[in-house]
């Protein structure tokens, strides 16, 4: 049987959705957090927004996401961390003991499975159920993702590819020549100072 996800504003259940369903998702676990509180709840010094010290999102909907991240594309864990960082523009990375317990509740769940494994690192894949919880709950995972987007584009502001481009450049450059070989005592001064000579001309521009 698949579960729904109710999520009308913002990413919180409504009070008559949670004490129908006694405050837990379609995985088994509280909506509004561990120990059931709503995440719009909170005491004295806590920092507003969804940046700020509070969760980003409570773990229901956490799970939600990372399982529509595996049903667009089989991927690692590292993966998953990465691709919510890029999505939201550097605002939220969850971390690997955030990310790697939740997997573990999607394969046990019967939502995602090991597609491959080497090592210590799994390629998890989502199972047919997986996908029919996915379509389920298609309009909140949507609106999770749109919020992912706002987040981005409100930090991450537009860099003419030429200026990507060559800061790319840079770093490769710096990578390679610092990884290739040892550097003299003399070469070492020269790149330093070229960097620092650098570092003033685009302060001067």
């Amino acid at each position: 049987m698949h579960h729904k996800f109710h999520f009308p504003h913002g990413f919180h259940d409504h009070d008559d959705d949670r004490r129908a369903t006694g405050g837990r998702g379609p995985f088994g676990r509280p909506l509004w957090g561990e120990r059931g509180e709503r995440p719009d709840r909170h005491g004295p010094g806590h920092r507003g927004g969804p940046f700020g010290r509070g969760r980003f999102f409570d773990n229901g909907v956490l799970r939600l996401v990372v399982l529509a991240l595996i049903a667009e594309q089989p991927r690692h864990g590292y993966e998953i961390i990465k691709e919510i960082e890029e999505r939201t523009g550097g605002a939220y990375a969850p971390s690997a003991g955030v990310i790697y317990p939740t997997l573990t509740l999607l394969e046990e769940t019967g939502q995602i499975e090991v597609m491959s494994a080497e090592g210590n690192k799994k390629l998890y894949a989502a199972t047919d159920a997986g996908r029919a919880t996915v379509e389920e709950n298609r309009a909140a995972i949507d609106a999770v993702l749109a919020r992912f987007a706002e987040a981005g584009s409100d930090r991450r502001p537009e860099r003419d590819p030429r200026l990507i481009r060559a800061v790319e450049n840079l770093r490769l450059a710096l990578r390679l020549k610092t990884q290739s070989a040892a550097l003299t005592p003399a070469q070492i001064d020269a790149l330093a100072e070229l960097l620092d000579d650098t570092a003033r001309k685009i302060e001067q521009i």
